[in-house]
């Protein structure tokens, strides 16, 4: 793993301090912490000095995720959508809206993920060690958990989407530049370290940039690492563990699964069951929005098409197709009806009408109206319940499944046995998580289904294409591994 655009040490080290304070003094309206730094702000020791430039430091990562192609509307949610069978491509002129069995993800592509990571988990081991190291500050524990979260947060993406990736705990970039790929289970153990720092370094209450207590959910507090910890225990198949810090996010009543009559809420930036989110950078909406929908109206000129509206994918017909309907009521699925949209094109002989189903988890245009949801409650119910079901408590499984399925306007599970309710979590997963931050990609290779799902999926759209089950692992850096010999790139790239 190389560090990029850093050419010697006094580089890495150096930092322009007066600028970086005259440029959070001079920032109008805006809070003097609520402005993060430029990505390529690279801070030394000075920088932890204080707490407002500590709090700084932190602003600077928590604004690349939001602004750099990884947690915004185009990066690992609608990325990994396009390669999997949650959404479809709709510009085949374009590259990177290819699906996987074109390379979508070609190494300079993914490469550029894996950098954008790395960048950021090299400024999260700078303000590690930087932090640690001050005598100064007042707010010490807050800055420190928010970095060890973010770092556990940044490698969680890393392993599960590249497999086997350099573990580096050092800004020293020295060492880093040399490090082989570390085993996925020696990087979960790192996760779980600072994950366990997280959690006893933060507060169960949410603190803004100047350490004050704050109802806004934009900074990472106690309950967020343990909501991370729980899905790390998932994926690592540790049941009681992932139940035990499941449950204890459940029970914060801070957090609330929003009635079936507020699903259409559940997105906005005051949602009560957000557990943590990123604000967007500048004055824009929720890039999902941007994304899906971007003012397009339910009926386009027939003389449009959906790309008109910088709309390039949609719901696969596969997703769209396995919402339910209540057999009792025979009312849809309310994420269906409230989470998605349909857009019609009239035909235009000789062409036919087209229909259009697109995620309507983001509806505002208005900035600040909705934020990037990285942790909600109904995930931690639906943890739980998988963990309970792996460990053999079936109706406490199906009491956390149908909490879910109850608030879709749904009747309760038919699930009675281990299996038939490890598949209904897994259904419940696809619909209730759709579209967001990579889910449906990691659940099908956590549970090793990808390459059955993916064969029938490629089978459905046709044009004689195959599966390569080498597919389940995205492409590492090109350049990284012609700087690095230790590093060696994933089977068939």
């Amino acid at each position: 793993m190389k560090i990029h655009n850093i050419n010697n040490i006094k580089l890495i080290r150096s930092f322009f301090f007066i600028g970086l304070l005259s440029l959070l003094s001079t920032s109008g309206c805006k809070k003097f912490l609520e402005i993060p730094l430029p990505a390529s702000s690279i801070a030394n020791e000075a920088a932890y000095s204080t707490d407002r430039s500590s709090a700084a430091t932190i602003n600077n990562i928590l604004g690349n995720l939001s602004n750099n192609a990884m947690f915004d509307g185009t990066g690992i949610a609608y990325k990994s959508g396009l390669y999997t069978d949650e959404l479809q491509n709709l510009n085949s002129a374009s590259a990177v809206n290819q699906p996987y069995y074109t390379n979508l993800l070609q190494p300079a592509d993914a490469g550029q993920l894996w950098i954008q990571l790395y960048k950021q988990i090299y400024n999260a081991n700078l303000a590690i060690e930087g932090i640690t190291a001050s005598e100064t500050l007042n707010r010490k524990n807050q800055w420190l958990g928010e970095a060890y979260f973010l770092r556990a947060y940044l490698y969680f993406y890393l392993v599960n989407l590249y497999g086997d990736v350099p573990l580096s705990l050092t800004s020293d970039f020295l060492i880093s530049n040399r490090l082989p790929r570390s085993p996925r289970a020696q990087v979960y153990q790192s996760i779980v370290s600072d994950l366990t720092q997280a959690q006893s370094l933060l507060t169960p209450e949410y603190r803004d940039g100047a350490g004050a207590i704050t109802t806004l959910k934009g900074r990472p507090n106690k309950f967020t690492a343990q909501s991370l910890l729980a899905r790390v225990y998932l994926y690592t198949g540790e049941w009681a563990k992932a139940e035990e810090q499941a449950t204890a996010v459940i029970a914060n009543t801070a957090y609330i699964l929003l009635p079936a009559v507020d699903i259409d809420k559940v997105f906005l930036a005051a949602s009560a069951e957000t557990i943590f989110a990123l604000v967007p950078v500048g004055v824009s909406p929720e890039k999902d929005y941007l994304v899906y929908t971007n003012t397009m109206p339910a009926t386009i000129p027939a003389t449009s098409s959906f790309l008109t509206y910088g709309v390039n994918a949609s719901m696969s017909p596969s997703l769209y197709g396995s919402f339910e309907v209540n057999p009792v009521t025979g009312a849809d699925d309310r994420r269906k009806t409230f989470w998605t949209r349909t857009s019609i094109r009239p035909a235009t002989p000789p062409a036919s009408a087209e229909t259009g189903y697109f995620p309507f988890k983001y509806k505002s245009l208005v900035s600040g109206t909705e934020y990037i949801i990285l942790f909600r409650l109904a995930e931690q119910f639906l943890i739980r319940s998988e963990a309970r079901a792996r460990l053999n408590n079936l109706d406490g499984a199906k009491s956390d499944l149908n909490r879910i399925r109850d608030r879709a306007g749904l009747s309760p599970t038919s699930a009675s046995t281990q299996g038939d309710l490890l598949s209904a979590v897994m259904q419940e997963r696809r619909i209730e998580l759709f579209s967001e931050c990579g889910h449906r990609f990691f659940d099908l290779k956590r549970t090793a289904s990808i390459d059955a799902v993916m064969s029938a999926e490629v089978a459905l759209k046709g044009g004689g294409i195959v599966w390569n089950g080498n597919k389940a692992l995205w492409p590492i850096n090109s350049d990284d591994i012609r700087a690095n010999p230790a590093i060696v790139q994933n089977p068939g790239y």
